[in-house]
């Protein structure tokens, strides 16, 4: 999963009053650490049960599924090339997955990951890199060369390695909504490192807002916001290159990787942030964007109607500017200095 060194543009959960007067629904909220970052919920219910037991052992069970850093894990066998049968939460990845990278044309590739490990943003030691490198790895991308029979994931060659890191933990707070609806919550705000999924409202039909952090290399988390959104029964995942990078020999490399050139984007896009009905399209549609760039990314958001995005990126005399689609305007509560 995500690195503890979050990589996209945090949202932050703005302050959430209690609701204390009698017969009204109980605020419950919690928060604690997963796939090397946190997660928070808060939700109101009648009774005020706490389910953060069972939310933690679904995390822990959906690191079994998807974590690179788990050895046992499916993605990690697969990795390897053990035989293994994939379970319904790998096969839902793989499937999304394949649809993203289908829409975003070709963008969003999870087979991106002997790239990321050989660019020192996945869990081996960065090489050195260069054009021989990148020529020998390129074989070894495109989410066509894999395919799913009977359980079982076939690849064209045995180096073809997954990454599931920008959609996986958008679709656990998926996992995590799907919970809390079984057990009756019909009011909830589920945060896991940034990506954000928020259903119904609170007391007095009062909406849930999160924050879009504004860009800044050295800023702390959450120190400076660039926009309040609404979420009104929708997810919001970002994506940045701001915060996950390392500078040699006065270059900048970024953490996104260009599935198709093998080298980390440079372009002037900051982050971008997608609406989408469910978190796990939210995050890999994200991460897609930081892939195609600014002109090419609002064409993608404006041919999935589905989709909004809120874009930062920079000028070249480096002020920060914005675009958002015309849908997303109405979820804006405030835009910050």
């Amino acid at each position: 999963m995500k690195s503890f060194n979050f990589l996209s543009a945090i949202i932050i959960l703005l302050s959430i009053s209690s609701c204390n007067t009698l017969n009204s629904p109980q605020q419950v909220k919690f928060s604690g650490e997963t796939q090397g970052t946190y997660y928070a919920v808060t939700y109101y219910n009648s009774d005020g049960e706490i389910f953060q037991e069972n939310i933690e052992a679904l995390l822990k069970e959906f690191d079994l599924t998807a974590s690179m850093w788990v050895e046992n894990s499916i993605i990690s066998k697969i990795n390897r090339n053990e035989q293994i049968s994939i379970n319904d939460d790998f096969r839902i990845l793989f499937e999304m997955s394949k649809e993203v990278f289908k829409k975003s044309n070709e963008a969003f590739d999870p087979t991106v990951g002997p790239l990321v490990n050989a660019w020192g943003f996945g869990f081996t030691d960065r090489m050195k890199v260069d054009q021989h490198v990148v020529d020998s790895l390129l074989p070894l991308i495109g989410f066509e060369k894999v395919k799913l029979e009977n359980n079982t994931i076939i690849k064209e060659y045995p180096g073809i390695q997954f990454d599931f890191n920008a959609i996986a933990q958008g679709y656990s707070v998926d996992l995590v909504a799907k919970l809390l609806e079984e057990k009756g919550i019909e009011n909830y705000l589920i945060d896991i490192g940034g990506e954000v999924l928020g259903k119904g409202s609170k007391p007095k039909n009062e909406p849930w807002k999160v924050g879009i952090e504004k860009p800044s290399d050295n800023a702390s988390y959450g120190q400076e916001l660039k926009a309040i959104v609404i979420l009104n029964d929708k997810a919001l995942a970002t994506s940045g290159n701001y915060r996950k990078f390392y500078e040699e020999d006065g270059i900048r490399y970024s953490h996104t990787i260009n599935p198709k050139t093998g080298y980390p984007v440079q372009h002037s896009l900051l982050s971008v942030s997608v609406l989408a009905n469910d978190c796990g399209r939210a995050d890999a549609f994200a991460t897609a964007c930081m892939v195609s760039g600014l002109e090419k990314s609002k064409d993608l958001i404006n041919t999935i109607p589905e989709l909004e995005a809120y874009f930062i990126y920079s000028e070249k005399n480096g002020n920060l500017k914005t675009y958002f689609t015309q849908g997303f305007e109405k979820f804006i509560d405030e835009e910050l200095d």
